[in-house]
C-alpha cells in the first residue's frame, strides 16, 4: 500500500479512473445533489479500489450490467471523511456508484433568492479546492490523478446551469431542464466547477465571454472587456492556450476568494467590479493558471507553491507587458507585505512557512495563506535574476511543455531545474526557501519611483495633488504603513480629504478599516458593520473580524456580525472566520 497523498485515501498500487460520467439531478428544496457517477478505469483490474468521499449517502455501486458490487463505507476521519472501499471483480473496467450529497456538502453553497444580485430565484455553485470535490463526488480526490469527464445537470427550467467544460446542448422536460457538458482535456479533481442560477451571457471576445445575474452582467461586462488583450499577452509568454476559451462567471458576493481557476469557466468575485477596471489584476492571476496549475499541478498540497507561486510569478508578467513595470513592482510590494503578515500569522508553527510542506494530520484549508503564493514568487524571481530573463523565460516553456497536463512535486522541480539551469538553485540557496521558514535576507525587492514616492510620505497626509494618480495598489501600500499609534485626526483629515469610507475599491476600503479600526477612530465602525454583511471574501473578513475580535471594545461586536451574517458565508470562510473568533 502506497499514499503518496496525506490528503486521500487513494492507494498507488489500485488502478486509476481514467474517465467519470457525472449524473446528478439539483434539488434546491432539500439542498441536495441526487447523483451517479461512472468510474472507467485506465485498465481492469481485481481487488479493492478506495474512493475519497465526506458525507455522502451511498445507494448502491454496480457494474456496467448492473449487479452489484460489494462495497464498505468507512467511518468518517476528520480532514479525509470516508474512505469507500469497492471489491472488483476480476476484469472490470467500469462501475456505477448511485448517491446523494448532504444538505451541508462542504464544496457547494445554496444561496436563497435574498441572497441574490435578482432577488427571484435560488443560486447554487461548487468550490472543491482543496480536497473538497469527495463531497460532490465519490472519487480519487487527488490532483496527482487527472480525469476527463461528462456531466449532465437537471435543474429547474427557469435557471442555467453553466461548468468548468465544454457545453454540448439543452434538453428541457417539462418544468425541468438537463445541462450536458464534456471536458476533453484532463483535469484535477479540484477544478470540478459549477453553478446554477439565473444567469446570462455577454461575449467579450472570440474566445471569451462573461456570465451573470441578469441585473449585473453589463457591469461585469464592461469591467473585464480587456480579457482578450490578457490572454494575447499571455500566449506570446507562455505559450498556446490550451483549453479553447476563457468564460468568466461573476459569482454571488458569498464566494469565498478572488477567484478560482476553474478551466474554460474562471469563478470571479463581484467584488472586483469598481468601475475603473483597476481590480483586474486577479483576472491575469486566473488567466495565468490556465499554464502554471491546471496545465501542470502541484501533486498534492504539500506542493501547492507549484501551482501558485509559478501562477503569481506569471501574473506579474502579464501585468509588466500590459501596464509596465512600474504597476508591477507595485503589486510586489503588496505581496512582500501579505508575505510577512503571513509569517507573523504562522509564527507559532514556523514549519509551515516553507514552501515545501509537510502536511500529514493537518487541513490544507488551514495551512493555506499567501506563503506559497509570495515566497514561491521571490524564489522564482531570485531564479530568474541568476539566469536572466532570456534564459528563465526558455526554461518556464520547456517546463511548461515537458510537465503539461501533468502533476509533478517539489522534488520533480528541483530535477528538472538543476538539470536545465545548472548552478541556478545553488546561486539563490533555493533550500532556504523550499525547506526552511522565513524569508532568505537575499530575496528579491521591489524597487520603482512610486515606491520611493510612498515611502517618503509614510504617516503624512498626502495632498490631492500628490494622490491624484494614485492606483489602488498606491493607496494600499500606503494605508498599510500607516503606523498603529497614528493619530486618529489623520484619519479624520485623510476621509474629509479623500472618501476613503465610501471608496467602491473593496483593497482600498478593507486597507482604510483595517488601519482606522486598529488607531481606534470610531466612524469606521459603522462601515465595517454593513461591509460584513455585504462580502463573503475571506481576503476582507480575516482581517476585519480579526482586528475587531483583537479589540477588547469591538471583540462582542465582532462575535454579534458573525452570529447575524455567519450563514450567508461560504462554509470554507465560515471556518476560518471561527477560528479567529475562538482564537480571540
Amino acid at each position: 500500500m502506497a499514499r503518496l497523498d496525506p490528503h486521500s485515501y487513494n492507494d498507488s498500487t489500485q488502478p486509476e479512473t481514467e474517465t467519470l460520467d457525472w449524473r446528478a439531478r439539483v434539488d434546491f428544496k432539500t439542498q441536495r445533489l441526487h447523483a451517479e457517477v461512472t468510474h472507467t478505469l485506465k485498465e481492469a483490474s481485481a481487488g479493492p479500489l478506495d474512493l475519497d468521499t465526506r458525507d455522502l449517502e451511498i445507494r448502491d455501486v454496480v457494474d456496467a450490467a448492473g449487479r452489484p458490487l460489494p462495497y464498505i463505507l468507512s467511518p468518517s476521519e476528520p480532514i479525509l471523511g470516508s474512505r469507500l472501499r469497492i471489491e472488483l471483480p476480476v476484469g472490470l473496467r467500469q462501475f456505477t456508484v448511485r448517491y446523494r450529497t448532504a444538505p451541508h456538502a462542504s464544496a457547494l453553497q445554496w444561496l436563497t433568492p435574498p441572497q441574490t444580485a435578482g432577488g427571484q430565484h435560488p443560486f447554487l455553485y461548487s468550490q472543491c479546492q482543496a480536497i473538497h470535490a469527495r463531497s460532490v463526488v465519490p472519487l480519487q480526490d487527488t490532483p496527482r490523478i487527472r480525469i476527463r469527464y461528462t456531466a449532465a445537470l437537471r435543474i429547474p427550467k427557469a435557471l442555467k446551469a453553466v461548468m468548468a467544460a465544454s457545453f454540448l446542448r439543452r434538453e428541457e422536460h417539462g418544468v425541468e431542464a438537463e445541462e450536458h457538458y464534456e471536458m476533453p482535456q484532463p483535469v484535477p479533481p479540484y477544478l470540478l466547477a459549477f453553478a446554477v442560477g439565473s444567469l446570462a451571457p455577454k461575449e467579450l471576445g472570440p474566445r471569451s465571454r462573461v456570465w451573470a445575474e441578469p441585473e449585473l452582467l453589463e457591469e461585469a461586462a464592461e469591467e473585464f472587456s480587456g480579457v482578450d488583450d490578457m490572454l494575447r499577452a499571455a500566449e506570446s509568454l507562455f505559450g498556446p492556450y490550451d483549453w479553447e476559451r476563457f468564460d468568466l462567471l461573476t459569482m454571488p458576493p458569498s464566494f469565498p476568494y478572488g477567484g478560482m481557476e476553474n478551466p474554460r469557466l474562471t469563478f470571479l468575485t463581484p467584488t472586483l467590479i469598481t468601475g475603473d477596471k483597476s481590480l483586474v489584476n486577479v483576472v491575469a492571476h486566473e488567466l495565468a493558471h490556465s499554464w502554471t496549475g491546471n496545465l501542470v499541478t502541484n501533486a498534492s498540497a504539500e506542493h501547492f507553491w507549484l501551482n501558485e507561486g509559478f501562477t503569481v510569478f506569471a501574473e506579474r508578467r502579464i501585468l509588466e507587458a500590459l501596464a509596465g513595470p512600474e504597476v508591477s513592482a507595485l503589486h510586489g510590494a503588496l505581496g512582500r507585505r501579505a508575505l510577512d503578515s503571513a509569517l507573523q500569522h504562522f509564527r507559532a508553527h514556523p514549519q509551515l512557512t516553507s514552501l515545501r510542506t509537510h502536511l500529514a494530520g493537518v487541513d490544507p484549508d488551514e495551512a493555506f495563506s499567501q506563503i506559497p503564493y509570495e515566497k514561491g514568487y521571490l524564489l522564482l524571481r531570485a531564479m530568474e535574476d541568476a539566469a536572466g530573463r532570456p534564459a528563465f523565460d526558455e526554461f518556464l516553456r520547456r517546463y511548461l511543455a515537458t510537465y503539461r497536463f501533468r502533476a509533478l512535486t517539489t522534488e520533480e522541480f528541483v530535477a528538472f531545474a538543476e538539470k536545465e539551469l545548472p548552478g541556478v538553485l545553488t546561486k539563490v540557496d533555493a533550500e532556504a526557501y523550499l525547506h526552511r521558514p522565513g524569508v532568505p535576507p537575499g530575496a528579491p525587492s521591489p524597487r520603482s519611483l512610486r515606491l520611493e514616492t510612498l515611502d517618503a510620505l509614510r504617516g503624512k497626509v498626502p495632498t490631492p495633488e500628490q494622490a491624484k494618480d494614485w492606483t489602488p495598489a498606491e493607496w494600499q501600500l500606503y494605508l498599510e504603513s500607516l503606523p498603529q499609534q497614528t493619530p486618529r485626526d489623520v484619519f479624520q483629515q485623510l476621509d474629509a480629504r479623500f472618501g476613503l469610507t465610501q471608496s467602491r475599491n473593496s483593497e482600498v476600503l478593507v486597507a482604510w478599516l483595517v488601519s482606522a479600526l486598529r488607531a481606534g477612530w470610531a466612524p469606521a465602525v459603522a462601515r465595517t458593520e454593513t461591509f460584513l454583511g455585504e462580502v463573503g471574501r475571506m481576503k476582507y473578513l480575516k482581517p476585519l473580524y480579526g482586528v475587531l475580535s483583537a479589540s477588547h471594545e469591538h471583540r462582542s461586536l465582532a462575535r454579534a456580525l458573525f452570529k447575524k451574517h455567519g450563514e450567508r458565508y461560504h462554509p470554507i470562510a465560515r471556518q476560518g472566520v471561527e477560528l479567529i473568533l475562538s482564537r480571540a
